[in-house]
């Protein structure tokens, strides 16, 4: 499987989504996006971040700018999350790991002094044209839906 690397066009994908419909990259021709992979839905930092970006949902579209979500969690979860939380963006379930594969996400963690493999908390920016833009890696919560909204004017 190839992965994704900045100045190269992103394979198309499809996935299941939020509103018993399948999303992928070809849905968004002619607007920006930005993918946002997170570890799990409701869970604190997972929150604050879907929070943040929803916060900031109106000035992104009116850059041209879509948001998607993507975690492994299924879309029962995804539902009740986005439901909770009034995210006015859909949420894509990745349990077969294949976008995060792309993307390369999921990565070795340590909680609890207990190794496993999990989603690296990571956004990535695409142009209007399918093509990879920025790309965040080991994202802190604080700050970064602004900081890739600055991004997204810029592009």
């Amino acid at each position: 499987m190839t992965t994704v690397s900045i100045g190269k066009k992103v394979p198309d994908f499809s996935l299941p989504a939020t509103g018993d419909q399948d999303l992928g990259l070809s849905d968004f021709r002619g607007r920006k996006l930005v993918l946002y992979f997170y570890p799990k839905d409701s869970t604190p930092g997972c929150t604050t971040e879907g929070r943040d970006f929803s916060a900031l949902h109106q000035e992104f579209q009116a850059v041209n700018t879509d948001i998607l979500g993507v975690s492994r969690d299924g879309l029962k979860a995804h539902e009740n999350f986005r439901s909770k939380q009034g995210f006015p963006f859909h949420l894509l379930s990745d349990k077969d790991e294949e976008l995060c594969r792309m993307f390369d996400v999921i990565k070795e963690k340590t909680m609890f002094g207990k190794k496993s493999m999990g989603i690296e908390r990571s956004t990535f920016l695409i142009d209007d044209e399918g093509v990879l833009r920025q790309e965040w890696r080991k994202v802190k919560v604080k700050g970064h839906a602004e900081e890739v909204l600055e991004a997204a004017k810029a592009l």
